[in-house]
């Protein structure tokens, strides 16, 4: 699993001596000026501290010995990898930031980070960091913010350091974790003019969104009193993805075998097979039991988007039952913005937090789609599991 961390350095800066934030040259000076103590470095520390390699009975590391490794990714310095080499961490740097950091620092390490295509950022800082990770960010990444700033409005942030860790954690074990859309909000500064201070309120202003992983207890995000409806689940996600899909004319769907793609088959109104892969072509015509040659036909000739369940149990999301996704058909295609992975919360609660599999007969290429995957749940619901080559 391969996790960013980037620490705004200057994070909190105003707070303690009374200012409203340290975005901004100016709020930096009056902050220093009055002797103020960021709060980045601190915060980004004890969310590490929970997240070292368990040893004996360490109560403090979250992680379960035989949970997934995480792959370390940050930016240099104060930014993230000063903290990784304090508690031991290997890590991967993507570059350098300056002595006196900015948000284009920050903009820039996201930027690099989204290329790099980590599963997770996590980002140390207030709501002025969000909005300068909202500014470079992908719908693809998730991100998720430790709380270290002076104005904490956005929806994007841990409860705590610890609490952040505990998400990170979460998902190395293998626990299914709700995807879900939060908003960054900022502080706006007041008019005088449009109230008398009697009537001043704090307004916000929402800038956009990000997806983040959100540790809700699962009963409560399911249908009829906390217990899910296999059979419903499924009719949710097929309902999603035939209005998502219906009426695109430019991508040739693909749709691969298993009894949720069989309803989303006939949905669609494509003749398709149970046990097989069937594509719907962008003229709207159709091939039926698909060989693997003719997807990697299909996906040499345009966009191609896959829609993908896994085997019950074995928990094979590729290598078992679909051996016509080839290595060579996969590297025509962008791992995950070109997949749609579906299955009910049942299912992916069966394996036990065991991880979804790939055996593609390319180890190089398993080990490119193992990480975090996102699982179309049910109506535009979505939930990160993790995916691993086969040991």
């Amino acid at each position: 699993m391969n996790v960013a961390l980037l620490v705004n350095p200057l994070a909190g800066l105003g707070g303690a001596v009374g200012l409203k934030g340290s975005d901004g040259e100016a709020l930096q000076a009056a902050a220093r000026s009055r002797a103020g103590q960021a709060r980045g470095g601190v915060r980004a520390a004890v969310f590490l501290q929970h997240l070292c390699a368990p040893i004996g009975n360490q109560e403090d590391s979250f992680l379960d010995p035989a949970g997934q490794p995480i792959k370390w990714v940050t930016w240099g310095g104060a930014m993230g990898a000063d903290y990784l080499v304090e508690y031991g961490f290997e890590f991967e740097r993507l570059g350098e930031p300056p002595a006196n950091t900015t948000a284009d620092d920050t903009i820039d390490a996201i930027k690099a980070f989204v290329e790099r295509g980590v599963d997770l950022i996590v980002f140390v800082g207030g709501d002025g960091t969000a909005r300068d990770v909202l500014s470079a960010a992908s719908g693809t990444t998730s991100f998720i913010g430790v709380p270290a700033g002076v104005k904490m409005h956005s929806g994007v942030f841990a409860i705590s350091p610890r609490a952040a860790a505990r998400v990170v954690a979460d998902l190395a074990n293998g626990r299914l974790i709700d995807r879900v859309v939060r908003e960054v909000r900022d502080y706006v500064e007041p008019d005088a003019r449009e109230a008398p201070a009697s009537e001043a309120v704090i307004r916000t202003r929402s800038y956009g969104e990000l997806w983040v992983p959100e540790v809700n207890d699962l009963l409560q995000q399911t249908k009829v009193g906390g217990k899910e409806i296999e059979a419903l689940a499924v009719s949710e996600i097929s309902s999603y993805v035939i209005e998502a899909w219906q009426n695109d004319q430019q991508t040739a769907l693909i749709l691969g075998p298993g009894s949720t793609c069989l309803e989303i088959k006939r949905g669609l109104g494509i003749p398709g097979t149970l046990l097989g892969f069937d594509v719907r072509l962008p003229d709207q015509s159709h091939v039926i039991d698909a060989t693997a040659q003719q997807l990697l036909a299909v996906t040499q000739e345009g966009i191609a988007h896959v829609i993908l369940s896994f085997t019950r149990q074995q928990a094979f999301l590729i290598g078992r039952g679909n051996q016509q996704l080839t290595p060579a058909v996969l590297l025509n295609l962008r791992w995950p913005h070109d997949f749609t992975v579906v299955s009910s919360r049942h299912k992916l609660l069966a394996l036990e937090q065991r991880p979804l599999l790939v055996d593609s007969d390319d180890e190089a290429l398993d080990a490119k789609l193992s990480g975090l995957v996102e699982v179309l749940t049910g109506y535009d619901e979505r939930s990160l599991y993790r995916v691993a080559g086969p040991i």
